[in-house]
């Protein structure tokens, strides 16, 4: 209350089945409706003023293009509140948990974003000569050394742009060592717990791919596996901890087997946020490893990137690794080893596989993020990524089908299904889809959903480390509600999401017949 006495007063509140009021505008209150950029601006108008072009030869020998592309001419301004509204409807780890099982969506710290755009990091040019970029290169050799010790690994490349590019590696490196002893095998390995990228990389490698079927507590069936091994089987790509969110607990003996047979174990590391400073996966029989730097190291992830995912590689691959690679010299200088340099230094690699060494602002952010942490740090990442998956796992688990709730503690994520769950499941006609789609409107991105597919309606959540027990609850009462109202059978659920920007689409239909062009209205008529 003011000094005058008033006191501002909130409307009398409208019955639940009151239907909202239409506006002129199409405006929701602060939600904005935004037209396309073609739908604001026009071909015949421009936003800057330019001086008309001095006639000149044309040198294109006739390819030029004399007609006029249409695009959109804005204003400054427009073009501003343009972007400004349509970033506004997006969801972001800056607004809330992020719930993707599998993809580690967590908080970048903004020191990490501060020392990538340090001068001498942010304005480098990759053909600069290697005297002039000695800081950076050692960027790059001092986070090789880290993920090696945090791996126990003898090698890095880290060159690969992202986790199935460094897969890619790995596999190149493995068939390097197999043609270097003259063995030809064809066929690779993939338990159905695996991420789905493994068996796509396998059969771009030109392998052979069989599955391996997992037990019934949603681990690798080292029987099946072990009973497969043979003079054809070149690899075995397992991921650890696994897409069912826990750690295969028999690895030594699956590596120790597959060794035994003349093959190389590959270790999909997509999910060694859980395990790191906690379990060296050298240790435990591991050839090759991708480390993707957007999850365990929390540098920006998705947009199709930027990315990066090095790949740490046994003594037994690590000739084989790809060019460049960064050398640090007797005098403390860095060399970075191209292929004129090669024969001295590294004469058995498979080759280069990107134009240049990789993403610098990737490799920044990682180190400050291992740096700050310390090896302390890292260890407690993991501990709390674990501890949080499993507070919403047990949580939940009374409510929604947990398939593999009694297999033991889980790693970095936690596990549902669409299952009756012995209290009663979905109502008739509700499905998966309806709870993630409930989420929309409680303001969280929906978790990720029927993936993997060894579970049936699943429901896939991980929390990361850098959530807090007041973030977790939240999220955990809004899925419980969505939940409690799928298996009531709430019709309203059937049409969610009501708040969102855009109504519930036609996924199917959006997949089969997607519209990726604008066209004029008339035309389109």
């Amino acid at each position: 209350m003011n000094q005058s006495g008033w006191r501002p007063e909130s409307g009398a509140g409208l019955p639940l089945d009151t239907a909202l009021p239409a506006t002129a505008t199409g405006n929701r209150g602060l939600m904005l409706e935004e037209p396309l950029i073609f739908e604001i601006g026009s071909a015949d108008r421009s936003g800057v003023d330019i001086e008309a072009a001095p006639a000149i030869a044309s040198r294109l020998g006739g390819l030029e293009r004399s007609e006029a592309i249409g695009l959109p001419g804005l204003s400054e301004q427009e073009t501003v509140r343009h972007y400004t509204r349509l970033s506004r409807q997006n969801y972001a780890i800056d607004l809330g948990l992020f719930p993707l099982g599998s993809c580690t969506m967590k908080h970048n710290p903004r020191l990490n974003e501060k020392v990538a755009r340090l001068p001498g990091f942010a304005d480098i040019h990759p053909l600069q000569p290697v005297a002039t970029v000695q800081g950076a290169l050692a960027v790059i050799h001092e986070l090789g050394e880290w993920l090696k010790a945090l791996t126990g690994m003898a090698a890095v490349a880290m060159s690969p742009k992202a986790g199935a590019h460094g897969e890619l590696c790995g596999l190149l490196s493995i068939r390097a060592a197999l043609e270097a002893r003259g063995d030809a095998r064809r066929v690779i390995l993939v338990p159905e717990s695996a991420h789905g990228t493994n068996p796509a990389t396998a059969a771009f490698c030109g392998y052979a791919v069989e599955d391996i079927p997992a037990t019934p507590d949603g681990r690798v069936d080292v029987a099946a596996l072990t009973a497969r091994l043979g003079p054809d089987v070149a690899a075995v790509m397992i991921t650890n901890p696994n897409t069912c969110g826990l750690f295969e607990r028999d690895l030594k003996t699956i590596a120790d087997a597959v060794h035994a047979a003349g093959a190389f174990v590959y270790c999909d590391g997509a999910n060694f946020n859980a395990i790191v400073g906690r379990v060296r996966p050298g240790d435990l029989g591991v050839d090759a490893m991708h480390i993707n730097l957007h999850k365990t190291f929390s540098t920006p992830h998705g947009g199709g990137g930027p990315g990066s995912g090095p790949v740490v590689l046994s003594e037994a691959l690590a000739p084989f690794a790809p060019l460049p690679f960064v050398e640090k010299r007797a005098d403390g200088s860095f060399l970075l080893v191209e292929e004129e340099t090669a024969g001295e230094h590294h004469g058995q690699s498979f080759g280069r596989m990107v134009a240049f060494h990789g993403q610098m602002g990737m490799f920044t952010r990682a180190l400050a993020y291992i740096l700050s942490h310390g090896a302390d740090g890292l260890r407690q990442v993991a501990d709390d990524a674990v501890l949080n998956a499993n507070y919403v796992l047990r949580s939940l688990d009374d409510l929604l089908d947990a398939p593999f709730g009694a297999s033991g503690p889980c790693m970095h994520e936690a596990l549902f299904s669409d299952a009756d769950h012995g209290r009663g499941g979905l109502a008739e006609g509700f499905t998966t889809l309806d709870i993630a789609k409930g989420l929309i409107d409680e303001g969280y991105h929906p978790m990720t959903v029927y993936f993997p597919l060894v579970v049936h309606g699943a429901m896939l959540v991980e929390p990361t480390e850098t959530e807090s027990k007041a973030a977790l609850d939240q999220f955990i009462m809004a899925l419980r509600s969505v939940a409690e109202r799928a298996k009531a059978g709430d019709p309203l659920l059937k049409g969610a999401p009501w708040h969102a920007p855009r109504r519930r689409l036609d996924e199917t239909l959006a997949a089969r017949k997607p519209v990726l062009t604008w066209e004029k209205p008339a035309a389109a008529q």
